[in-house]
């Protein structure tokens, strides 16, 4: 700035013109020098930079060009031409260098920010991502960078060293701990869900509590956001999932089949023992015929071993209709393609209820899609409550407003008939 105030001094300028003169036109010679240095990195060598990453078959870079880490890089010029040029100003050098420190610092918080950014992208391009998230841990390491940051920061301004100011957080540790409570126990439910294999990006979890029932779609330090089937975001604090109960179909997923576990009520009052019509009847069907036959002859040694009376149908073993459509439903499940015939298949009968008989069908299907699991668990139904009334049996149930309508014409036309006799 002497070289200006010297060379404006050659022209006969009044000196105290020549001193204000000098001063503004050495900040418009660095604001010159900022923009073009700016205009530099930017248009220059950020585009020589941006040709590289695109134009190469790494694909990690391009992670760093999309989280701008070369883009905030090029603001730190600037503030280093302009802490350069602060001796300049000698009445205002120690404000102008702590000034550019400061930017300098917050710049490079923003670089290292965009950088652990990018390096969770990166990760998550492994498979391992998805069973072991590091979003978490990355969130802390950005806290304490933050913080340690802030304390720099301050400690420049008051001219003291950074260590000093952190040894007089130990007092503040309650307050701290207060502030931070929910990332501190974010972060150790992250460890212990990390740990435990409990829960990944992906996993289709039921958490009724919260009205979770969907797949997560990011697992942070704070929070695991879920995706409900009806495309709603559910967003659960992290430390839930370790003090509460919630279900992860996990296994289901990875078994490669899905559970059908769901009962007919079958009236009680229409369970009896099979006629010979009735068992001719069986006979008939595809999947009964060899049963019928084999558990004929069975039902006759046995008798006749133990030389049973059969003049009466409580002696002895006979077949009834339920056991026979029990034994149909079976047969069907075990020739449906739709069910898995590596995993457990049961029909079985629970305690009666007031309701009728439960009948239970237990089977897994051999395709986890939920719309494709739907259809065979309703084809498979459909098939049952329509075939019933052939075994003779009857479903229960509770009697609707039409039946009591039925039950009522029935009486009235009954009455009809004895008045017209």
């Amino acid at each position: 700035m002497s070289h200006i105030r010297t060379r404006l001094l050659e022209y006969n300028m009044d000196p105290v013109q020549t001193d204000y003169l000098s001063v503004i036109l050495m900040i418009l010679f660095i604001v010159f020098l900022c923009i073009a240095a700016n205009f530099l990195t930017k248009k220059v060598v950020m585009r020589v930079i941006t040709h590289f990453i695109t134009h190469n078959k790494f694909e990690w870079d391009d992670m760093l060009l999309e989280r701008k880490v070369f883009h905030r890089l090029s603001h730190i010029v600037p503030a280093i031409i302009i802490y350069y040029f602060s001796p300049t100003f000698p009445d205002f050098q120690l404000l102008i260098e702590k000034g550019a420190m400061t930017y300098l610092i917050v710049v490079t918080l923003m670089v290292t920010n965009s950088f652990l950014k990018a390096s969770n992208d990166i990760y998550l391009t492994f498979e391992i991502s998805k069973i072991k998230p590091i979003k978490g841990y990355i969130q802390v390491v950005q806290m304490i960078i933050f913080i340690l940051g802030g304390i720099v920061i301050i400690a420049h301004w008051l001219g003291e060293s950074p260590f000093i100011l952190l040894s007089g957080i130990g007092a503040l540790s309650a307050v701290l701990l207060i502030v931070f409570r929910d990332s501190l126990l974010g972060l150790v439910a992250g460890i212990q869900l990390a740990a435990n294999d409990m829960v990944r990006v992906g996993d289709w979890i039921e958490m009724p509590k919260y009205e979770a029932d969907g797949d997560i779609i990011d697992i942070s330090l704070n929070t695991v956001k879920v995706q409900n089937f009806d495309k709603t975001i559910t967003t659960i604090p992290s430390y839930a999932l370790i003090s509460d109960s919630f279900k992860n179909w996990r296994g289901m997923q990875a078994s490669g089949g899905r559970r059908i576990k769901r009962s007919l009520f079958i009236d009680t009052n229409s369970i009896k023992f099979c006629t010979e019509e009735m068992i001719e009847k069986f006979k008939t069907i595809q999947f009964l015929n060899e049963y019928i036959t084999s558990k004929e002859r069975e039902i006759a040694e046995h008798n006749a071993k133990n030389e049973i009376n059969r003049n009466n149908p409580v002696n002895g073993r006979a077949l009834t209709n339920i056991g026979v459509f029990r034994a149909y439903i079976i047969q069907y499940l075990q020739h449906h393609p739709g069910i898995s015939k590596e995993k457990t298949l049961l029909v079985r009968q629970l305690a009666p209820t007031e309701n009728g008989l439960p009948l239970e069908v237990y089977a897994f299907t051999n395709d986890i899609r939920w719309d494709v699991y739907e259809t065979i668990q309703s084809d498979i139904f459909d098939h049952l409550f329509a075939v019933a009334f052939e075994f003779g049996l009857h479903l229960f149930q509770n009697p609707s407003g039409n039946d009591f309508r039925n039950m009522l014409e029935d009486n009235l036309e009954g009455m009809r008939e004895r008045s017209s006799r």
